[in-house]
């Protein structure tokens, strides 16, 4: 083999080494992408679940402040004093 032909197959082998490296590197990152990926879908449905929660306690809170509101007009009727600013 000619000295020239050395040099060219060693560089074609370290080229090898770095694209199996790369290779490699982006499989790692395309598997943590796909973690990564599934653990913001798992936070979605976390922060959807919580503003559900958070409308409906909401709805609550307005519906008993309404229920405490009439409950104390008609405290205020029976017993004939002027309604209260609640």
């Amino acid at each position: 083999m000619k000295p020239g032909n050395e040099s060219i197959i060693k560089k074609f082998g370290d080229v090898e080494e770095k694209i199996d490296f790369l290779i490699d590197t982006l499989t790692t990152f395309q598997l943590e992408n796909e973690t990564l990926k599934l653990k913001i879908k798992d936070l979605e449905a976390k922060l959807e679940e919580r503003i559900e929660a958070t409308d409906k306690f909401s709805e609550q809170e307005i519906l008993i402040q309404s229920k405490i509101n009439g409950l104390l007009g008609k405290l205020d009727e029976f017993s004939g004093s002027p309604p209260s600013d609640s």
